[in-house]
């Protein structure tokens, strides 16, 4: 690790030198480092995230291969017999009340044990989006020697393909090949306008009955409203009450979300490459790829408004609301030339170009719903400018590609890091020290 921090690289960006850009990223995750995996924050999130240390994997791989390993074998021992992997893996030196829903809510090992959930760790029982199969292709890319003596893709092959299983089957709940998300936690973008219209069909929880620990750390401009928190626990509690069987659940909340479903057919192509590592048919995984890309295209792209839209399971229709959700599909590397187009006008134009930074807003700039601070209806993130990064080198789109990894590093070194930054000042907002702005940053330095 020394050599890497200390190496004299030349400055990648307008801000802060990459070395310095480096070794601070680095220290970030080595203080949100627990002994087996990383917090998000260590004020905020308390506890082990999923689509977290997927994305802190990524980073890790640059500093210690091994590590970045332990941070998804951390994750998937905690992973449940019907396959899903939870969004949540409490960590029992935690005290109770340091975040809500806490594991006394959730109560997986008791209400999820028919479903499966492991009788410990204590865990959530609701999923997030799998990037854990891309992670650990990239994982094991960092080191195949070391991955090989640690049979790392031997032991995490099957547990991924399990969690795949559960998303196409346990999850089609609309029939058309894509995995439905039933709480707004799920998808990743926790209170995004796109969820306003379903989750407005859902009778909150008496305020009286919880109480938020994210207040504690986050001011309440930048956190979702208690009306929404309400609703988040009726959904969750609701869950609990069905065993968290997705059979015998009826959820008042289910969508198609293309950001969720997109990383679902990235996951299966980097299983195909992992299988073909592992001497096994990759053929099965490159056809639910391309069915997955499909379908994607099939029920949630809207050519007239240049991006995919989300689909409310509950009226059948298409979300009339622009998220950068809606853009993440620019993954799939086997789009239809018309999509990739579109996609690249969208970003260019006035609802998805920010005029404070090179990344992309988190919902449309001009959209009715737009709020520059509060959490996912407007900042920018930087997981999903990493994912679009991504999808722009996939399709060739290298300048573009270079000008949001620029805009990118130039906002984590200015941010201290931040969860995320207000698309119209700059302002760092959220949680600073961020684990996944710095593992994404060094991703983005190599």
């Amino acid at each position: 690790m020394t050599s890497l921090l200390d190496r004299a690289d030349r400055p990648a960006h307008a801000g802060v030198p990459a070395p310095a850009l480096r070794r601070g990223a680095a220290r970030v995750l080595t203080d949100n480092w627990t002994g087996a995996s990383t917090v998000p924050s260590r004020t905020l999130y308390p506890h082990q995230w999923s689509w977290d240390s997927a994305f802190v994997a990524i980073g890790l791989r640059h500093l210690s291969a091994r590590r970045a390993q332990r941070e998804l074998e951390s994750l998937f021992a905690a992973q449940w017999a019907d396959g899903r992997i939870p969004h949540i893996v409490f960590n029992p030196a935690v005290p109770e009340d340091a975040y809500f829903p806490s594991p006394d809510f959730w109560r997986s090992s008791r209400a999820g044990r028919a479903a499966g959930a492991p009788a410990a760790p204590e865990t959530s029982g609701i999923v997030q989006p799998p990037v854990h199969a891309l992670a650990a292709w990239l994982v094991h890319r960092a080191d195949p020697d070391l991955s090989r003596r640690h049979r790392f893709l031997d032991r995490a092959y099957p547990r991924l393909t399990a969690w795949h299983d559960y998303l196409l089957t346990r999850r089609d709940l609309g029939g058309g090949g894509l995995a439905a998300v039933v709480h707004p936690w799920e998808p990743g973008t926790d209170n995004s306008p796109c969820w306003d219209r379903a989750l407005g069909r859902v009778d909150p929880a008496p305020p009286d009955t919880f109480r938020r620990a994210d207040l504690d750390h986050g001011h309440p401009r930048d956190r979702p409203t208690d009306l929404d928190y309400g609703r988040y626990v009726r959904l969750a509690a609701d869950y609990r009450a069905a065993g968290y069987d997705d059979r015998a659940a009826r959820p008042a909340f289910a969508v198609e979300d293309p950001c969720f479903n997109a990383l679902l057919a990235v996951g299966e192509h980097a299983l195909a490459a992992t299988a073909r590592a592992l001497g096994r048919a990759d053929a099965p995984h490159t056809a639910r790829a391309d069915a997955l890309t499909r379908n994607l295209v099939d029920r949630l792209w809207d050519a007239e408004a240049g991006l995919f839209r989300v689909r409310d399971l509950r009226t059948g229709d298409l979300v009339d609301e622009r998220g950068v959700t809606g853009l993440v599909p620019l993954l799939l590397p086997h789009l239809p030339a018309r999509v990739v187009h579109a996609l690249r006008t969208t970003l260019a134009g006035p609802g998805f170009a920010a005029p404070a930074t090179r990344l992309v807003p988190s919902y449309d700039l001009t959209g009715p719903a737009f709020d520059p601070q509060r959490y996912w209806r407007g900042p920018a993130w930087f997981n999903t400018a990493w994912l679009i990064h991504r999808g722009l080198r996939t399709h060739g789109a290298d300048a573009d590609a270079e000008r949001l990894r620029q805009g990118f590093l130039t906002e984590a070194g200015r941010s201290g890091f931040a969860e995320y930054v207000d698309p119209v000042t700059g302002e760092a907002r959220g949680a600073r020290h961020f684990s996944w702005t710095a593992a994404l940053t060094l991703d983005l330095l190599r």
